[in-house]
């Protein structure tokens, strides 16, 4: 008997229903016949003949002259609403993000009549505007241009709202940094950065205001050479001429088609970070001299250069952070700190509550003899580098770093000059013309950081700089960083979760829990004396909390723990157990140990050249005890396999929490 096959589908394809598909076949149809029924009933060979003609030419002209000025009127008003609905939480956000709705859901004629009770000679403003200024808007080009205004806008603001929400605020918050004023960041770094939903939003708006008829006629009538546009001319002529009427309408839908066509694509939907994209890297050009300079309308430089740190200043901090992060900080010139502390401790919280950028926290901040609590971000000199960098992905490696200092005021030459001297330093030089797609995660770090010494700030903040690196990049650049920090003017506060660096690049350690400062000293004390839990267990340490006894510590899990040091009865106390003063065996042990527990290995997981073995036990936490891999073989470790734990009393330490 002969088998049946049957043609498989492609993996991950699903079979259509017959039930969805049939009905969106017929809206297909349902929109493409009556486009259909335009070209279908074209007199082609008088297309020209028609278009061409005195009426439709002038009527043309007068569509472009009246959508070009409701685009520039849309752009104007629309681009800041979109920002303050975008960026700005403020009371009837909501009732005014309606109103930006209203005009594409309201029939287009009772916008109209709206206008004309609004702007009419009779309306709430038309007499004012008339007596004051002269202006008469109905019946006139400026009132079609007002109408296609107030129906086109809102997809100009709607499409840019979109592109806003979807550019995360660290690329703002970083040129705020930098010393940019707010008109400079959002003419330099918001809108290059979503041109493409500006260029949507510009393209919909036109084709919309070109296309623009019930309003346009109810508000400023049907006057030849004045108001009458090219829907209201087709409208004209299907009374009188209906083959030239089409082969118009002809011309509205090509334009129309054409807008959609070149929207296709990259130009819709939120902007793309391409600083981390594989495929911008091969595909997007190098631009040797891309500064963007301050628009018209731009602040003049709010920080200027002498109000910056020069090589021979010194910046001491002193810090008082209140809220969320509750902590008081003095720290000497050339200082660096070292923030660690579990998620939600507050330790980025602190940097924004620094940079003025947060109203979780607030710090009454003084820098040198400067009190900057109540400068905005931009005037502080508070550098930042966020844990991507952030480098602007519109500009160059030589112009993002360049950024800063032309914010503060520095020429376009010097600040070109200074920035290659900066890039130099930290071994990217030969990557100033490249854009941040194209460089990698080590080397935009270094750019990142090279942006940020290079305005000489008076405090630096630096969140998490190296933890997008390898371990090889991680160690270069951590060397470089080093290097630099020695001769920096200014303190440096680093926010990390790697031991390695806090222990190689930090003065002191400041380590928060909760928002409040748990400890806070040199790192070789830290290391010795945690004095918080995570710490420990960063620093690859047991650490186990309790209250202390006279012998020891009372375990909060339950258990005791003999110390040969013990605190103050009562004390809240923190112990710490190397694992390499873990011993760990098959049988009971006999001898001197104080502290022996039975448990069952759990994990054996590889370190360097030893092994981490994590036992579990009934009568103690969890411990971790670190063994060679010969000593692994000869007990015939492995996963549940029972054993016993010993600690000697000298081996553990107490510290006071």
């Amino acid at each position: 008997m002969s088998r049946l096959s049957f043609p498989r589908r492609a993996p991950g394809r699903t079979r259509t229903p017959v039930a969805l598909a049939v009905p969106a076949l017929l809206a297909v149809a349902f929109l493409l016949l009556p486009l259909a029924g335009i070209l279908a009933r074209t007199s082609w060979g008088e297309v020209g003949t028609h278009l061409t003609s005195p009426g439709v030419v002038e009527a043309l002209e007068l569509s472009l002259l009246v959508s070009f000025w409701a685009l520039a009127l849309s752009l104007v008003l629309g681009v800041p609403l979109a920002w303050l609905l975008a960026r700005v939480d403020f009371p009837g956000k909501a009732f005014v993000r309606s109103l930006v709705l209203l005009p594409m859901v309201l029939p287009p004629t009772v916008g109209g009549v709206a206008l004309l009770l609004a702007f009419g000679r009779r309306g709430l403003l038309g007499p004012w505007l008339e007596d004051t200024f002269g202006i008469t808007l109905p019946f006139h080009t400026s009132g079609a241009v007002v109408a296609a205004t107030f129906v086109a806008m809102p997809f100009l603001v709607i499409s840019l709202e979109g592109a806003l929400g979807g550019l995360r605020p660290r690329y703002e918050e970083t040129a705020a940094s930098l010393g940019a004023s707010p008109v400079r960041v959002f003419a330099t770094v918001t809108l290059p950065m979503v041109a493409p939903g500006l260029l949507a939003g510009a393209a919909l708006t036109w084709a919309r205001a070109l296309g623009e008829f019930g309003a346009t006629i109810t508000f400023a009538g049907n006057l030849p050479g004045t108001t009458q546009t090219l829907p209201l001319q087709v409208y004209l002529l299907l009374q009188n001429s209906p083959e030239a009427a089409t082969s118009v309408s002809l011309l509205l839908l090509v334009i129309a088609m054409a807008v959609l066509i070149a929207l296709r694509g990259s130009w819709t939907g939120t902007p793309r970070d391409t600083t981390r994209d594989p495929d911008s890297r091969r595909n997007r050009p190098t631009s040797p001299d891309d500064d963007i300079e301050p628009g018209p309308g731009s602040e003049p430089a709010p920080v200027p250069v002498k109000e910056t740190a020069t090589v021979d200043e010194r910046w001491a901090l002193h810090a008082d952070v209140t809220g969320f992060t509750r902590l008081v900080l003095d720290a000497e010139p050339g200082t660096t700190i070292a923030v660690v502390g579990p998620n939600g401790a507050g330790k980025t919280t602190l940097l924004r509550a620094l940079l003025g950028l947060t109203t979780r926290a607030h710090a009454g901040l003084r820098l040198g003899a400067l009190d900057v609590t109540a400068l905005p971000p931009h005037r502080r000199g508070v550098a930042w580098v966020p844990q991507d960098g952030a480098l602007f992905p519109h500009l160059s490696a030589l112009s993002n770093t360049a950024y800063g200092l032309r914010a503060q005021g520095a020429t376009r030459a010097e600040a070109r000059r200074t920035a290659q001297l900066w890039l130099d330093r930290l071994d990217v030089g030969h990557l100033a013309h490249r854009r941040p797609a194209q460089v990698s995660g080590g080397q935009a770090q270094r750019v990142a950081l090279a942006r940020a010494l290079a305005t000489r700030p008076r405090l630096l903040l630096l969140d998490e700089p190296l933890a997008a690196l390898d371990q090889t990049t991680r160690a270069r650049v951590r060397h470089t960083l080093r290097t630099h920090l020695e001769g920096f003017g200014g303190v440096c506060l680093m926010v990390t979760h790697d031991p390695v660096e806090a222990v190689s690049l930090a003065d002191r350690v400041l380590v928060l829990d909760e928002g409040r400062v748990v400890q806070d000293a040199p790192p070789a004390d830290v290391t010795r004396h945690p004095r918080s839990p995570w710490v420990a267990r960063m620093l690859g340490k047991n650490a186990w909390p309790g209250t202390a006894t006279a012998d020891g510590l009372a375990l909060t899990g339950g258990g005791l723990l003999v110390a040969a040091d013990p605190l103050s009865p009562g004390t809240p106390a923190l112990a710490i157990i190397a694992p390499e003063a873990v011993s760990v065996h098959r049988d009971r042990p006999s001898g001197s140990p104080r502290n022996v527990w039975p448990g069952t290995v759990r994990e054996i997981t590889a370190s360097g050249s030893r092994l981490r073995v994590l036992i579990t036990s009934e009568r103690a936490p969890d411990l971790v005890a670190e063994i060679t891999p010969q000593a692994a073989v000869e007990l015939g470790l492995a996963d549940g396999v029972p054993v016993w734990t010993s600690v000697k009393a000298t081996e553990a330490t107490v510290v006071a929490l």
